[in-house]
């Protein structure tokens, strides 16, 4: 195809090759008659377009319609099957690094333990090397497009750096794209690891057209928005930050520096800290003992969920979304769950309660893990460097 052509194509975005990808994505599969129609191309152009996306392996052939009479039209869809991400949720206490397409299947997932107030330099060469292995054992490497990195804290997505992330201090100001990036020789998508957790659970849901609040209780507390099918970050990438609001009347001295956060009160951290005099010293126990069913385990992670719900309950009436998913190793614990849930309901704004839906993550542990997948789908699959890439295959 002529190089002139070619930019034509890009130049008409509303009908460029990424464009009509976009609205398979959001509103297919499709037929080509049915494409053509939406997006408003003569046949000739569809041809063309197609035949472009088909070229970049965009296309994958899902089923046929029903027909009257002749041939059973042919139903296309994105390929989100072909394209694979290396993703990793690196946390305080452990990293869980998974190989997925860009739907979201693990097709391979490891954890890695981290030491105590673990260092950059000391865990991202191990971890890529465990992402290495993990590429090479499900035999995608070759398919390799991004490489999704989530860590708690605010970023710094234009410099690619971590902003004093209260609960990892020695990460602060840290380039996180570099070592993957160069190492893959692969573009890199950040995110908070709360957001990424929002995320996940919204495209779990099938990316429902409602916005929804993301929270994540492990070793802190964190909270991520996502607004018409985009997280929201806020103007300084603070948003979300639920775990340093203060609950007035109390003096406990978070991670922050400040006294009085909910996360000082109510997160793993303080859960365990709580119980600490029964045995308790990880989340793990406090699992176990909730699900044995031991009353002071059990009556200190309802206490900590109720008093997140103290400040969600703000967020709830602010941001009003449809829907509140809760995850993280504490947040899932249904007494947790249910104290928040308690509060919420009975602070919130009545109108805001309507039709709102509180529940754990239904993805678990791997929630996180999916919103990377879903994150790096949106930027590898976006209508701006799909169009790159058929510009790149006509020159």
């Amino acid at each position: 195809m002529p190089l002139e052509h070619s930019r034509n194509i890009a130049a008409t975005a509303a009908t460029s090759p990424g464009h009509i990808l976009a609205v398979l994505r959001a509103e297919g599969p499709m037929t080509r008659q049915e494409l053509q129609d939406r997006v408003g191309l003569s046949r000739v152009t569809m041809v063309e377009r197609l035949d472009l996306l088909q070229r970049l392996d965009l296309l994958r052939p899902s089923g046929h319609r029903a027909s009257s009479g002749g041939r059973p039209a042919e139903v296309l869809a994105a390929n989100d099957l072909g394209r694979t991400a290396l993703v990793a949720d690196i946390g305080q206490t452990h990293a869980t690094l998974a190989v997925v397409d860009l739907r979201g299947t693990i097709l391979g997932q490891a954890e890695q333990p981290l030491p105590a107030r673990h260092h950059p330099a000391e865990t991202l060469p191990p971890l890529l090397e465990l992402g290495r292995r993990l590429l090479a054992e499900s035999g995608r490497a070759d398919s390799l497009c991004a490489v999704g990195l989530s860590i708690p804290g605010q970023l710094d997505h234009e410099r690619g750096t971590t902003i004093a992330p209260p609960t990892m201090p020695g990460w602060t100001g840290v380039p996180l794209r570099e070592p993957f990036g160069d190492a893959l020789n692969v573009p890199v998508v950040l995110e908070n690891d709360a957001n990424a957790l929002a995320f996940g659970s919204y495209c779990a849901m099938g990316r429902p057209a409602a916005a929804l609040v993301g929270v994540k209780v492990g070793t802190g507390i964190g909270a991520g928005v996502v607004i018409s099918g985009r997280t929201h970050r806020g103007e300084t990438g603070c948003a979300g930050e639920i775990g340093h609001i203060r609950i007035e009347g109390n003096e406990e001295r978070c991670d922050c520096g400040r006294r009085g956060c909910v996360s000082a009160l109510a997160s793993g951290r303080a859960v365990i800290r709580r119980l600490r005099s029964s045995g308790v010293r990880s989340a793990a126990d406090v699992l176990r003992r909730v699900r044995d069913g031991d009353a002071e385990a059990v009556a200190t992670t309802a206490d900590a969920g109720r008093l997140v719900g103290t400040v969600l309950a703000t967020v709830v009436t602010i941001v009003n979304p449809r829907y509140v998913r809760v995850g993280g190793a504490i947040g899932v614990l249904p007494p947790f769950l249910e104290g928040l849930a308690e509060v919420v309901r009975a602070h919130a704004h009545t109108s805001a309660l309507d039709g709102l839906s509180i529940e754990a993550c239904a993805l678990g542990e791997n929630t996180t893990l999916a919103g990377l997948a879903g994150l790096v789908a949106d930027e590898m699959l976006s209508p701006a460097t799909v169009d790159a890439q058929a510009r790149a295959l006509a020159t």
